[in-house]
Formats: C-alpha cells, structure tokens, sequence
C-alpha cells in the first residue's frame, strides 16, 4: 500500500534496527484518512472470506481494525490487555510478550461476543515475532471459532513472525513489508 510506505518514510523514525516509530500516524497519534484507506485496503483483500467478527489487541490494532469493520459491515473486538471491573466473567486469556515493552501482559475477551460460529480476522499494527498474533490465535481457539487469515498494517519481514504463522497454516496479508532498518534507513520488501 504506497499511501502507507510514504507516510512510514515521511514521519516513521527508526530508533534501531528493530525498532520503527510510527506514533505521529499509528500508534499514539492517528491520521484518521490513512486508516480509511488501511480498513479499505484489508477489506478488499479479505472481503470474499465469510467473515464475521475481526479481534484485536489493544491499543494500536483498534484504529485499524474498527475501519476495516466499518467497511466490511461487521462487529471489532478487542483483547484487553488487563481486567477492569467489567472484564471478570466467563473469559477468554492468553499471554503475549510485547517486543517494544519488554514485558509480558495477560489479554483477555469476554466468551459471549466470540464463540464458534464466527470466522474472524485477526488485524494488529505490527507483526515481528509474531507474539501477539499467536496470542490472538489462541483466544480465537479457545473460542473454537474459526481464523480467515491475519491482516498487518506493518510487518518487519526481518523477523520471524510470518514464517511462523504461515508454518501453521495463516494467510497473512501484509499492506507494508519493511524489509531492513539498517543505517537509519526504511527500505521496503514488494
């Protein structure tokens, strides 16, 4: 999606070789347009699959997640990354270690708006090692519904996170696949 790889190139800052920042636009700031066109671009690519309900995790998945079910017609869900008050009940949880953060935090999804009926998507804001997707996966399971495939706004194809996935059976579909961050630098896998 160029729309998407310009902006990386215009405001996405590399901190290291592993680490791209794209606060001003995706994960702190949002550019509401760009995530039009992004729930656009993941509903042409996944519009024929049947499904019915797309999970994410918070807080970067949502943005993207909520356009693309806006314009697929159909219910987001979101993993908590912690219980509040109103998240204790008949749960769906799982672990994923977070990359960026260092820590490991327990996700959670009530078992009443996922269950085995549903075909989901599965759409997150980054796919490196993959973590965070197995997470979902999991949950997805526990609830014995059923996985067409894993959109990802920004993949770093440097890591193993797709290979992984796509080991297991996945589609993914990728709208920007950095291919190295070496020497400050972005440069794009086609």
């Amino acid at each position: 999606m160029e729309a998407l790889k310009q902006k990386i190139r215009d405001e996405g800052i590399v901190l290291s070789e592993q680490v791209l920042k794209v606060d001003a636009f995706l994960n702190h700031q949002i550019d509401p347009l760009l995530m039009q066109q992004i729930g656009h671009e993941f509903a042409e690519r996944f519009r024929d699959q049947g499904i019915t309900k797309i999970v994410t995790i918070e807080a970067s998945g949502i943005a993207p997640a909520v356009m693309a079910g806006l314009e697929l017609g159909i219910p987001v869900i979101f993993a908590r990354k912690f219980q509040s008050l109103t998240l204790k009940n008949d749960l769906l949880i799982s672990k994923v270690f977070s990359f960026t953060k260092q820590s490991e935090s327990t996700i959670a999804i009530s078992a009443k708006h996922l269950n085995s009926s549903d075909h989901v998507l599965v759409i997150d804001d980054f796919l490196a090692n993959g973590h965070a997707a197995k997470a979902l996966l999991d949950l997805i399971g526990q609830a014995g519904a059923s996985v067409a495939g894993i959109g990802i706004v920004i993949e770093k194809s440097f890591q193993e996170g797709r290979d992984l996935l796509e080991s297991e059976g996945y589609r993914v579909e990728s709208l920007a696949r950095v291919q190295s961050l070496q020497g400050g630098k972005v440069s794009f896998r086609d």
